[in-house]
């Protein structure tokens, strides 16, 4: 046998063994994607079930990161009654500018920051769906001293009778009854009105209750804004009796005075 006829049969054997070893091949590539794609999938189904048991396993407060903007019970009767005590307090000092119009600290505190303090409030009922207990409230004089509120705008209609005549003694009890008013209203924001508890409402009620960022940015703020008031009003009452010789009327001692900077 020649060179040329070995050569031949070498090639035969090739093209005969050829399609036998690329059918292998490619079965072998099959088997492997195979495997990786059932690997790939049961890593992922491990995956997902653990991410869903470890959110299951959270502690509630992890859990809760969405907040659903819905006040329970206590949280919307303490907004309406912080909107119509602001009310309260901006109606009371409108009447008092009046009986004593060379006193500015009344008209200053009402006009500007009761004001804005009411209307903060009428537009946190609104953020929540809740109804305005006094929807008149800015139609002045038409709404002095009037509290439409169905579960507290009694309560109101007394506070303003009883508040007015006493800061109609003089200008210094008006006074008076305006620094009382700032402690009352900083009490009744951070912990709860007594009248509430009285009702049935638990302590605390306001500030010291909500977890709604909304309701605690706008009570940080009227407390604020309170601690100013009140340190006005001493201010002018100290003018009369000595620095130092006002004495707390609803929160502690302590407490006024830190809020005083003694």
């Amino acid at each position: 046998m020649n060179d040329i006829d070995r050569y031949i049969r070498k090639l035969l054997v090739i093209f005969m063994i050829l399609p036998f070893y690329l059918t292998a091949c490619e079965s072998e590539r099959v088997n492997e994607a195979d495997v990786m794609t059932s690997t790939d999938e049961d890593e992922m189904a491990l995956t997902d079930d653990t991410v869903r048991e470890e959110a299951i396993a959270l502690p509630l407060d992890e859990k809760k990161t969405v907040k659903t903007g819905v006040l329970d019970a206590t949280e919307a009767s303490h907004l309406t009654f912080m909107r119509e005590e602001e009310k309260l307090a901006r109606d009371v000092y409108l009447s008092l500018a009046e009986l004593y119009p060379d006193q500015p600290v009344f008209d200053n505190i009402a006009t500007g920051s009761e004001q804005t303090h009411t209307d903060t409030l009428r537009d946190r009922l609104s953020q929540f769906n809740l109804p305005d207990p006094n929807p008149e409230t800015n139609n002045l004089p038409s709404s002095l001293g009037v509290f439409t509120g169905e579960e507290w705008g009694w309560y109101f209609t007394e506070k303003f009778e009883e508040l007015t005549s006493k800061g109609a003694v003089s200008e210094l009890e008006a006074l008076y009854v305006g620094a009382f008013i700032e402690e009352l209203d900083m009490r009744d924001i951070a912990i709860c009105p007594e009248i509430m508890i009285e009702r049935g409402y638990p302590i605390p009620c306001g500030l010291e209750y909500t977890d709604e960022e909304a309701l605690q940015t706008a009570y940080r703020s009227l407390i604020s804004g309170s601690e100013s008031h009140l340190r006005a009003y001493v201010g002018q009452i100290e003018a009369v009796i000595g620095v130092g010789n006002y004495k707390a009327q609803y929160l502690s001692q302590t407490e006024v005075d830190t809020i005083l900077g003694r």
